[in-house]
């Protein structure tokens, strides 16, 4: 013969903590997400007055003040864009020219863009202050 205890223990899961530490982890990841560096080529754009979205499905090309063209993360001469674009005719494509680079060098890149069948062509900018 043992002794009962008075009272008995339920076996229950707490959802409620539960709940609170999913919720905290959430914030957690939500706020530190945005410091999250994204990789590229630095430059830096002119500024313009007007601004347009551009949406997801672009190529990029980007020139650095020291003339590199780069097509994402990959650099390439300006004979070789027009084989690149050929490509991808549909999508837009999105010139980073650095505001150090020469109207010349921009204009060559846009005329390679042609060359290879890309018509809609946009230039990055950003806002003026």
């Amino acid at each position: 013969m043992g002794v009962e205890p008075r009272f008995k223990r339920e076996k229950n899961f707490a959802v409620i903590s539960m709940a609170d530490i999913v919720l905290l982890l959430l914030i957690f990841f939500l706020l530190t997400s945005s410091y999250i560096v994204q990789p590229g080529l630095r430059v830096r754009l002119p500024r313009a007055t007007t601004k347009e979205a551009v949406s997801e499905d672009r190529v990029i090309i980007t020139i650095t003040k020291e003339g590199g063209v780069y097509i994402g993360e990959k650099a390439v001469t300006l004979t070789q864009i027009p084989y690149l674009i050929e490509e991808n005719k549909d999508r837009i494509v999105l010139i980073k020219a650095d505001r150090e680079v020469s109207i010349a060098m921009a204009v060559k890149v846009m005329d390679a863009v042609k060359r290879g069948g890309g018509t809609k062509i946009v230039i990055a900018t950003t806002p003026e202050e």
